[in-house]
């Protein structure tokens, strides 16, 4: 059997695949509603949030440190109220602190 492999970008792969297309969807949901919430972030910690997964109701925000999760999580009802009054659906935002290794 002849198969011909060819490239396909990432938008042609996501339109073919119900499941990537799904992936791609709640990833531009999450970096909108972290764009959103922007202005609401301290200057100094912006750079240490990162969009997390969307799991139903349940936007995740991903951390670099516990100083940045202390701070963000005083935050939270502001994020949540300023978000549904933008039209987004949510029930809460978890905070997960992303661990790097050292090696």
């Amino acid at each position: 059997m002849n198969r011909r492999h060819h490239c396909v970008t990432l938008l042609q792969a996501s339109q073919d695949s119900p499941t990537l297309f799904r992936l791609t969807e709640l990833t531009r949901d999450s970096v909108a509603r972290l764009k959103a919430i922007e202005s609401l972030i301290p200057a100094p910690l912006r750079a240490a949030v990162k969009a997390g997964p969307i799991e139903g109701l349940v936007w995740c925000l991903i951390l670099d440190n516990n100083a940045a999760a202390a701070k963000i999580r005083q935050l939270l009802p502001a994020f949540e109220s300023h978000l549904r009054v933008k039209g987004w659906e949510l029930s809460s935002i978890r905070l997960k602190v992303q661990v790097t290794s050292k090696a």
